[in-house]
């Protein structure tokens, strides 16, 4: 993660990252109860599952995930970059944290669900 704004910056407003990363999942089911989350694709394919709706993005293309609404996201061959914005602001200290961990720590749930409990993201389980 390369982050781009902060939340101190703006005042709690909103955050903005860029993630680079390669095929496969990127992260675990989850909500965010407080955090509207907003994904901007730079370079790549995605396939996020939004509220059990899947969507293929890519470059270009813009989503926006409402609050406590369920989601997930792998990258498709290549892997991919895309921007990330959050509102409010602070989501990206969970992602400061995980990245202190071993390689993969985002998508072990059991790690994800420790350092989500302080931060407005709650895994979920993912569709059937």
């Amino acid at each position: 993660m390369r982050l781009m704004v902060e939340d101190g910056v703006t005042v709690d407003g909103f955050s903005l990252a860029e993630f680079i990363g390669g095929e496969g999942p990127w992260t675990v089911p989850h909500i965010h109860n407080d955090t509207e989350e907003a994904f901007l694709v730079l370079d790549g394919r995605f396939t996020f599952t939004i509220d059990e709706k899947e969507i293929q993005v890519a470059p270009g293309d813009f989503l926006n995930v409402p609050r406590r609404t369920p989601h997930v996201f792998s990258g498709q061959a290549g892997g991919g970059r895309l921007l990330v914005l959050w509102v409010p602001g602070g989501l990206e200290g969970m992602f400061l944290e995980l990245a202190r961990l071993p390689a993969g720590s985002i998508r072990d749930r059991g790690v994800r669900a420790e350092i989500s409990a302080r931060y407005d993201s709650v895994p979920v389980q993912p569709p059937s």
